[in-house]
């Protein structure tokens, strides 16, 4: 019944998601929309809460408004940077008939200038103008690329004495000692403008000014520390965005992903927080692949074995790990070492949307998740140490979609679902000792960016 309840509802939906204008590319727009209508039907038949269908609802709506011909893209392919639109540029001089077609015909134009120009400089650079601007106006120009992917073997081992992986995200975390009472954490959400300021003794809550080019810069974004500095990568609004937090404006990078992570991708400081690692995606390749950033230009590296969208990322062994995925929801863990990924054992539960945590004795933590065995988001703290899975706690509230830092020996936990901000303490040997409240988020942010600071930041 809620199958057939979705598909009605789908059916019903799409119509108002497509334009008046006639759809020039109407197959690629057909193929765009049954994936977004496969993908919501899958989401749908696994939520138990009001909350998860309006999350599948919202990326459908996303999906569904950025197909060919979709309200994001009106035209069709033209000035459209869908995937399916991108994939019809690939070697466009073999395999687009259209842009062969106004290639010839400029190219044509060209020549037959030039044989009526003198032996004049300028003439030939008339031209040239006027080729150049015929090509303009040809398919795929609008988006084909000169940048390649460089691939790499860049040794990637890390030290986890000073860097900590919050799940799909990471920051640096300093060993000296620190009390909650001098942690503070800068909380930016999906809309900018919800950005607060989170006291680690849950004393203070006050909101914070975060300036970027749209409110809703930080959708779907994954983030982590550059040699100190915060960068978002790829996410709803851009997905191949770089951006920087320079005092308190996210201001965007020149330089882009080599491949479009819209969400379910993550990022992690690696190399002493030198470069980050930005892994995975929402769809086809895009599944597994990776890339390095070092602050000023990104290189392609080894593609994972297994899909890990929304499987995060974080350090075990000193080595960048990946567990579990929301798609083909199984409970595989790989690790990356400069040879390629290999396989870990598996986490005993089907799960995804977790975070992922260094802890300084090469363990690492898996916090939070949805349980795909049951659906259920799930309350344990996971810990994977001598190639074995152990569960050493629980949260006090179950919960997903969440992130998590890492600062002094406390992991703060900021939680999507029951909006629950619980602090997990640790000793010296990193053993846990407690799980305390320490707030509430004032609403359900799913995945925020988290970035330690101090107590008047951005106030």
């Amino acid at each position: 019944m809620l199958y057939f309840s979705a598909v009605f509802f789908l059916q019903a939906y799409a119509i108002q998601q497509r334009t008046d204008l006639p759809c020039e590319d109407q197959e690629l727009s057909d193929q765009c929309s049954k994936e977004c209508r496969n993908d919501y039907i899958s989401c749908f038949a696994n939520c138990e809460s009001s909350y998860c269908n309006s999350e599948c609802l919202e990326v459908y709506q996303d999906c569904e408004a950025s197909c060919p011909c979709g309200l994001s893209c009106p035209g069709g392919c033209a000035n459209c940077d869908h995937e399916l639109c991108q994939a019809r540029c690939h070697d466009a001089h073999e395999n687009n008939d259209e842009y062969r077609l106004c290639f010839y015909d400029a190219l044509f134009e060209h020549n037959l200038c030039l044989k009526e120009c003198p032996a004049s400089a300028a003439c030939h650079e008339l031209c040239f103008d006027i080729y150049s601007d015929k090509m303009a106006t040809c398919p795929c120009m609008e988006t084909q690329t000169t940048s390649t992917s460089v691939p790499t073997t860049t040794e990637i081992a890390t030290t986890s004495k000073t860097v900590s992986t919050t799940g799909s995200l990471s920051t640096t975390n300093t060993s000296s000692p620190i009390t909650p009472s001098d942690v503070f954490i800068l909380v930016i959400p999906r809309y900018v403008d919800k950005s607060y300021l989170q006291s680690g003794d849950g004393s203070s809550q006050v909101s914070a000014t975060i300036n970027a080019p749209e409110n809703n810069y930080a959708h779907y974004a994954a983030h982590a520390l550059v040699n100190g500095k915060l960068y978002i990568f790829g996410g709803q609004y851009d997905r191949t965005k770089i951006a920087r937090l320079d005092d308190c404006t996210l201001n965007e990078l020149t330089v882009r992903l080599n491949a479009e992570r819209r969400y379910g991708h993550a990022a992690l400081s690696i190399e002493n927080g030198k470069n980050a690692l930005i892994c995975f995606g929402w769809s086809g390749d895009i599944f597994k692949t990776c890339e390095i950033f070092d602050g000023s230009t990104t290189v392609s590296t080894f593609a994972s074995d297994s899909t890990h969208r929304y499987g995060g990322l974080g350090l075990y062994k000193s080595q960048p790990t990946s567990v579990g995925c929301n798609y083909e929801q199984h409970q595989k863990a790989e690790t990356l070492s400069a040879s390629g990924w290999t396989a870990l054992p598996d986490h005993p539960k089907r799960i995804s949307e977790h975070s992922l945590v260094a802890l300084e004795n090469q363990s690492m933590l898996l916090i939070g998740g949805r349980d795909w065995g049951n659906g259920a988001y799930q309350s344990g703290i996971w810990q994977l140490k001598y190639e074995n899975w152990n569960q050493i706690g629980e949260f006090l509230q179950a919960d997903y979609a969440g992130s998590a830092i890492y600062i002094g020996r406390s992991i703060y936990y900021f939680g999507a679902s029951s909006k629950a901000i619980q602090r997990l303490d640790f000793n010296e040997t990193e053993v846990l000792q407690n799980v305390a409240p320490i707030g509430k988020q004032p609403g359900n942010y799913y995945l925020p960016v988290l970035f330690q600071t101090v107590s008047n930041y951005c106030l």
